[in-house]
């Protein structure tokens, strides 16, 4: 069954079952419409021969985050006052996080695990205002005692939010453990501990974009490593504090926003020996593979190093040769 079909056979089910016409008919359409794409990938992989490709699966109405999908018709979502109307709900006050731009297409109604409600508006494309061009360039030394050190000597730690609350996430965990699972207060719990993972979250993500978009705004170029986070947090000493640090995310970001303000991100290889090498006379000191070994002194040019700016230079000259040969 197609999507055409399945809503012919919803038209006919709501004169049968009165509780459908209770919720937006937009949400039901959007619903089968999600279940058709994902059916339709599907047997795509399966004609790939792609043995890992599974069954769609449909949602759990004990999953904490629930969501649907409205689509905008005839005026029917508007957003003025300090409020959203959304069909079938009328008029709802809401908190705007930012000015809506553009012609409304659609809206995503979402309850997290903490209990609240998000509402997420898509807009027709709005042109971003660029940042104005310059001539900077910087190379970036992503760590985990400091976040980033940079080829100018600037070193920003890290924030370490997972750690600072680990004590709370414990003593809440060790309550939910005790009681019945299933029970009002079991639900409660739940709750309590959701809101400490989203704070952890949020103050996480408020760290990342602001220093992310002042990297963008001050520099033309800015080079980095191409670590693989994958394989790192294979060593359980430091999963967590690699987990925590979210290189990745930080990674998407400074692209996304590169994409953006045309600025340019360009990576080295991850095999690159950016902290042995003498940033002034390039020699290779394989002693500083230790990581316990933070200054060294070139035995070549008596030059001493900082192992973490020493590598930052190293991946600015890098990432800029790669650059002029591309």
């Amino acid at each position: 069954m197609n999507y055409c079909s399945c809503s012919a056979d919803l038209t006919n089910l709501k004169k049968q079952l009165p509780w459908l016409r209770e919720v937006d008919k937009f949400a039901l359409q959007n619903s089968l419409k999600d279940l058709d794409t994902a059916y339709q990938n599907f047997f795509r992989e399966l004609k790939k021969n792609n043995k890992k490709q599974g069954l769609p699966k449909f949602k759990s109405k004990h999953n904490h985050k629930q969501s649907y999908r409205t689509t905008f018709t005839n005026n029917n979502i508007e957003i003025k006052n300090g409020k959203i109307k959304l069909p079938k709900l009328g008029w709802v006050k809401i908190v705007l996080s930012r000015n809506i731009q553009g012609r409304i297409l659609n809206c995503t109604v979402t309850k997290t695990k903490s209990g609240k409600y998000f509402v997420s508006v898509c807009c027709t494309y709005v042109e971003i205002k660029k940042y104005y061009k310059t001539d900077n360039a910087i190379g970036i030394d992503l760590g985990i005692k400091g976040f980033i050190t940079t080829s100018d000597g600037e070193i920003i730690d890290n924030p370490k939010y997972l750690i600072k609350l680990e004590e709370r996430l414990k003593k809440e965990q060790r309550k939910l453990a005790k009681k019945q699972k299933g029970s009002k207060n079991w639900n409660k719990q739940c709750i309590r501990l959701a809101r400490i993972y989203e704070k952890i979250t949020n103050q996480r993500i408020d760290f990342l974009q602001k220093l992310s978009t002042r990297l963008i705004r001050e520099n033309q170029i800015i080079c980095l490593e191409d670590l693989s986070v994958k394989c790192m947090v294979q060593n359980h000493r430091l999963a967590k504090a690699i987990s925590d640090v979210s290189w990745s995310k930080f990674t998407r970001m400074l692209e996304y926003k590169a994409l953006w303000h045309d600025r340019i991100i360009q990576k080295i290889d991850r095999f690159y020996p950016s902290s042995q090498l003498c940033s002034v006379c390039g020699y290779k000191n394989d002693n500083v593979k230790d990581l316990s070994i933070r200054e060294w002194i070139c035995p070549q040019c008596d030059t001493k190093h900082d192992r973490d700016i020493n590598a930052a230079i190293n991946i600015l000259n890098e990432g800029l040769r790669m650059l002029n040969v591309a």
